[in-house]
């Protein structure tokens, strides 16, 4: 019975040790996509996070005299998947500006952000080259916890209000859609045509599906 009993927590420190080198594999993934821009800043700490507890959780009972509970008590909580849903950053809302006027050519969803906040953002521009400007305030932090960013183009601006920080690739969407508009309203905007009914829009439907192409759920 007592080699039993020793066989059996021999087994189960082996198990919990090869789950622990599991998750260092799903850890080093997980940062590999934060890296290419598939997951937010928000998801990935929680996700991080979760895997580092488990570890920690699991080392300490394979120390103590009966490693047999480790699965049970990895159990409890969220698991990844619903972490990364529960994190994942979704437009709220955009607005088109008029470089030229200052003003809001459209605005579509949910954009409710003070003109306080909007309007520095092109004095700055106005005051420093793009590349400083991008790189100091791309994206910003609101007080409620949502980002707005912020895409300059030759004739207009682009803001986009998120609910978490978006990730990169997200950015990037916009980014290539903002372009669009306005190459295909190239000549309207040229001739400082802003009104809603006379251009084309490339980005408004992504609001009301509430989605930018939005990389679909892993199991870590």
């Amino acid at each position: 019975m007592l080699q039993d009993n020793k066989n059996q927590r021999s087994d189960e420190i082996r198990r919990g040790q090869g789950f622990i080198s599991d998750v260092h594999k799903k850890m080093s993934r997980v940062a590999q996509e934060f890296a290419a821009g598939e997951l937010n800043r928000t998801q990935f700490l929680h996700i991080y996070d979760r895997y580092q507890r488990q570890i920690l959780l699991i080392a300490q009972l394979i120390a103590e005299s009966d490693p047999t509970g480790w699965r049970e008590a990895i159990t409890d909580g969220e698991d990844t998947v619903e972490i990364r849903r529960r994190y994942e950053s979704m437009p709220i809302g955009l607005s088109v500006y008029s470089n030229r006027s200052g003003m809001p050519i459209e605005t579509v969803g949910d954009f409710q952000v003070e003109p306080e906040l909007v309007t520095p953002m092109f004095d700055a521009y106005a005051s420093a080259t793009a590349e400083i400007f991008q790189a100091a305030v791309r994206n910003i932090e609101l007080e409620n916890g949502g980002w707005l960013c912020f895409v300059r183009g030759h004739h207009t601006s682009l803001l986009a209000l998120f609910s978490f920080e978006p990730a990169s690739f997200q950015v990037s969407l916009i980014e290539k859609l903002h372009a669009d508009f306005e190459v295909a309203n190239v000549k309207h905007l040229a001739e400082g045509e802003t009104d809603p009914a006379q251009l084309a829009h490339s980005f408004y439907s992504l609001v009301e599906q509430t989605q930018f192409g939005v990389v679909p759920p892993r199991q870590y």
